[in-house]
């Protein structure tokens, strides 16, 4: 999965605080600078690598509008304002989104992966996020399984199963390894046992949540990390 280098842009420190402190939730993201003004952030661009900006509207001097209008090659933009009347204008300059403050969790990272799963904010060596696929062995064969069509894996001492909406396939795969191998933006670690796809997540209490018909225990030392992630 490809990194997002993002800035912040906003005249206001705890908005900042905020989204950096929600940056630092998010894996797929790396936050490579701060700004207070769109003025100061112009005198650093040259020397940064930039794949998307949070960016405040009302700031002093240069409106956030304005200076997205200023942009070429425009990275990825997810606009933070406490204004709603900006809206059909923000769309007019094909931002990605448009987060009304104060911006739950929630809704960040809601906005955050649709980007992560466009085409655009990938390399063109790397595949689509719909394209991407584990391989594993079970039963003396090879198997792609892509992990869209994935439900959730349920660890079994040494072996995992994964089931999909039409089968379940048995392998000698460690929780851990397929963690660090699933797209961090769609799947999560709810329990010692059981990694879940977010995007199938029907429902869910603090104690357990649902895909289908089958209920899933969060474990008490994964609840806060899998209640902020989840809707």
């Amino acid at each position: 999965m490809p990194m997002l280098k993002c800035v912040i842009i906003d005249d206001e420190q705890p908005a900042r605080m905020l989204i950096t402190e929600y940056v630092k939730k998010v894996p797929f993201l790396e936050l490579v600078g701060e700004f207070k003004s769109p003025i100061e952030a112009m005198s650093q661009f040259p020397n940064l690598q930039i794949d998307l900006i949070f960016l405040d509207i009302q700031m002093p001097g240069l409106t956030g509008l304005e200076f997205a209008r200023t942009l070429n090659n425009k990275p990825h933009i997810i606009l933070t304002t406490a204004y709603s009347e900006y809206a059909l204008e923000s769309y007019e300059l094909d931002v990605d989104d448009y987060l009304m403050k104060p911006i739950s969790f929630e809704r960040f990272f809601k906005a955050v992966s649709k980007i992560v799963q466009k085409p655009s904010a990938t390399s063109s060596s790397e595949p689509a996020a719909s394209d991407t696929s584990l391989i594993v062995k079970a039963d003396g064969q090879t198997h792609r399984i892509y992990t869209k069509d994935i439900l959730y894996i349920e660890g079994l001492k040494e072996y995992v199963t994964i089931h999909t909406n039409e089968k379940k396939i048995i392998t000698l795969e460690s929780l851990k390894k397929l963690t660090e191998e699933l797209p961090a933006n769609e799947f999560l670690r709810v329990h010692k046992s059981f990694i879940i796809n977010l995007t199938k997540v029907s429902s869910h209490s603090n104690h357990d949540l649902s895909i289908g018909a089958k209920k899933i225990p969060i474990g008490s030392s994964y609840r806060d990390e899998v209640l902020k992630m989840l809707f």
